[in-house]
């Protein structure tokens, strides 16, 4: 059976699904997006998610408000109880009457939204190799804006020298993945970037500074230079479908003993119990 999507306010298969070329989405990536994970037919953290989207539309002065319930209500129907999923929810600026970089008087936002599975993701257990780059991005990364093709330009070069995910470096300190947030321990702390214009605070990160806090585990947001993520003992990246990553290798020098670590051992047994408990 075809999946289903939700397009402006319609229920229609994924085929049937239509959207303007005029939209400014297809014509300038004038919008946003969210990925809100759904375990056994349940939205996890959804408020965060939502509170998130809500952040990035301020951001791009885009005016779409709706509730929680509204929101759960719209999603809800898309996402198959038996299975882990993740919504994938888009919107944009909407269609206008012509091309033209400033912002049209009438438009209507248009909002899609669509449910996929969550595939397994081998490095998850075993680790996976990764390399760093400079950071050539825009100055709004807290926006998750649908604009990224310099985030898929940065993880293709990481693909194609062999390893999963490209750790961009700004300045000299380390920002996030090209598709991740990023952890380090170091001496037995776990330290993540602080929330800034230069990373996307992500949901999973969240989590992660919780479970720490609450089991006892020393946490720290900071600055983290690339001297220190080079000799760290432990290098994690994190998303909302493939949880937290351990990186074992790094520039082609194992990370430690080129194992994943026990604190991320540690770590990822609570977010599955935490996952559960909230499913």
């Amino acid at each position: 059976m075809e999946h289903k999507v939700y397009l402006n306010g319609e229920y229609l298969p994924l085929s049937k699904a239509r959207v303007s070329v005029l939209d400014r989405g297809f014509l300038f990536g004038d919008g946003v997006y969210e990925v809100i994970p759904a375990y056994h037919g349940k939205l996890f953290r959804l408020e965060a998610h939502l509170q998130r989207l809500e952040n990035s539309l301020s951001n791009i002065r885009l005016g779409l408000s709706y509730s929680v319930e509204k929101w759960r209500e719209i999603l809800l129907p898309l996402v198959d109880e038996t299975k882990d999923q993740y919504i994938y929810l888009q919107i944009t600026r909407g269609v206008a009457p012509k091309r033209d970089h400033a912002f049209p008087t009438s438009a209507v936002p248009t909002v899609f939204a669509m449910c996929s599975d969550i595939q397994y993701f081998e490095g998850r257990e075993v680790g996976v190799k990764a390399v760093t780059m400079d950071d050539n991005r825009w100055e709004m990364c807290h926006v998750k804006a649908t604009t990224l093709l310099a985030n898929i330009l940065l993880r293709q070069q990481a693909i194609e020298q062999g390893c999963a995910e490209a750790i961009l470096v700004k300045n000299g300190y380390v920002t996030e993945g090209a598709a991740s947030n990023l952890f380090v321990v170091i001496d037995g702390e776990l330290m993540t970037p602080a929330k800034s214009a230069d990373i996307l605070p992500g949901i999973t990160r969240d989590v992660i500074i919780e479970l720490a806090q609450a089991n006892d585990i020393k946490v720290n947001e900071n600055v983290i230079s690339l001297e220190a993520l080079q000799a760290a003992d432990e290098i994690w990246v994190t998303s909302s479908t493939r949880e937290i990553i351990p990186v074992v290798e790094l520039d082609g020098q194992p990370v430690a003993d080129g194992h994943p670590g026990p604190l991320w051992r540690k770590i990822n047994e609570l977010f599955q119990q935490y996952k559960q408990s909230v499913s």
